[in-house]
């Protein structure tokens, strides 16, 4: 994965309502990818918007996502994520996961790592 620690932040720590995520669109290997950030008090995990079942977004409506107690759940067929490790621990592609994408908060500015 080719990014720079030098590249503006993606969004603030203070963006993102702690237990909760949001999507940010940013280059990722020179493609435009959607990704889901989820923070957790001063910690923030990016993975894509992508469920490893069919390939579907993870968001209910564009930017969406339906999180529960430290849990990320697909809209589409409700395979739920482990929010901290992207492990699938129910639905249809239990024992799969969600691919990460390295961050770094820095000063309260989350970057890509």
């Amino acid at each position: 994965m080719t990014t720079t620690a030098d590249t503006a932040p993606l969004c603030l720590l203070a963006d993102i309502p702690d237990g909760n995520a949001i999507e940010i669109e940013t280059l990722v290997d020179g493609e435009v990818e959607s990704l889901l950030v989820y923070r957790h008090g001063d910690e923030a995990r990016a993975y894509f918007n992508v469920c490893p079942h069919a390939g579907r977004r993870l968001d209910y409506a564009p930017g969406k996502f339906l999180v529960r107690a430290g849990q990320i759940i697909c809209a589409a067929h409700g395979a739920t994520f482990t929010a901290e490790s992207g492990d699938c621990t129910a639905g249809p592609c239990r024992g799969d996961r969600l691919r990460g994408v390295p961050l770094a908060v820095v000063d309260g500015a989350v970057r890509l790592a």
